[in-house]
């Protein structure tokens, strides 16, 4: 049964685990003030979003560490308790690939999806990615497990699709941005999450939220969009909540998606 409620013309989601946000003030390119992120946060809970997991930036531009970011939370939380705001904030981090060499494997754990064993690993806007499999699988041997973020904006993925094939098939999984799937980041973006969608390369979509206004939370419109909407539940709740529980994530739903039936030959396979 899905937790979709028809409203106003839009579908809204009602139990929302968003799995990436920049809800955190003065930490990265997310709200500038605490009175921003109460505000995003108001906005988040307005789409349907009932938990929400910060992910500022870890990158050489934002140097952030895990004491930083759990202080911030607690704050942000306090403060959304005395204003009756009803969204749980839980940490995490947005890793950048280039940082992973430097942080130790203890500060990665604190840097985890809500404490679970998952970590959010952003590949670099780059149209040749050297050497990520080789972190990826070294994260898995120190007992990590790994989420790429946004693989759908990622250059190198373009052009080398089966390398993201081949990470999935050893245990990554993809976290997809809803705006992706409307074409706010390009006609090309777009059609990339597109065929991941139709090949079954999606496990999640998040909000990436950075503000109420050009990154909104809220991914309802944008799956309802895409074709995605019958397998709402399982991208937006019952993976996220394994995400960071650390439980099995559940199998794919054996539904029917019009308009993103897999071809015969997968796309990464195909000669012109």
């Amino acid at each position: 049964m899905t937790s979709f409620e028809q409203g106003k013309g839009l579908s809204v989601p009602q139990r929302m685990i968003d799995l990436h946000s920049h809800v955190l003030p003065g930490i990265d390119d997310g709200p500038e003030t605490i009175e921003d992120s109460v505000e995003l946060a108001r906005a988040a809970v307005a789409a349907g979003t009932r938990t929400l997991v910060a992910t500022p930036h870890v990158s050489w531009t934002y140097p952030n560490d895990a004491e930083t970011i759990a202080e911030l939370v607690d704050r942000l939380n306090a403060r959304l308790n005395a204003e009756e705001v009803e969204l749980e904030v839980l940490p995490g981090a947005e890793l950048a690939m280039t940082r992973l060499v430097d942080i130790r494997s203890e500060e990665l754990s604190r840097l985890s999806l809500g404490g679970g064993p998952w970590l959010l690993v952003e590949p670099p806007f780059a149209t040749t990615v050297t050497g990520l499999d080789a972190l990826v699988f070294d994260l898995q041997r120190q007992g990590h497990r790994v989420l790429i973020a946004h693989p759908e904006r990622c250059p190198a993925f373009h052009r080398n699709p089966e390398m993201l094939r081949e990470l999935v098939d050893g245990g990554v999984l993809t976290s997809i941005t809803a705006g992706s799937l409307a074409g706010r980041f390009g006609g090309e973006v777009r059609s990339f999450a597109t065929a991941l969608a139709r090949e079954g390369l999606i496990h999640n979509v998040t909000s990436d939220t950075h503000d109420t206004v050009k990154r909104p939370p809220g991914v309802a419109a944008e799956l309802r969009a895409a074709g995605l909407e019958p397998l709402a539940d399982w991208l937006i709740e019952q993976v996220p909540a394994a995400i960071l529980s650390g439980g099995e994530i559940p199998p794919r739903p054996a539904v029917k998606l019009p308009g993103l039936q897999p071809a015969r030959a997968p796309w990464w396979r195909r000669r012109p």
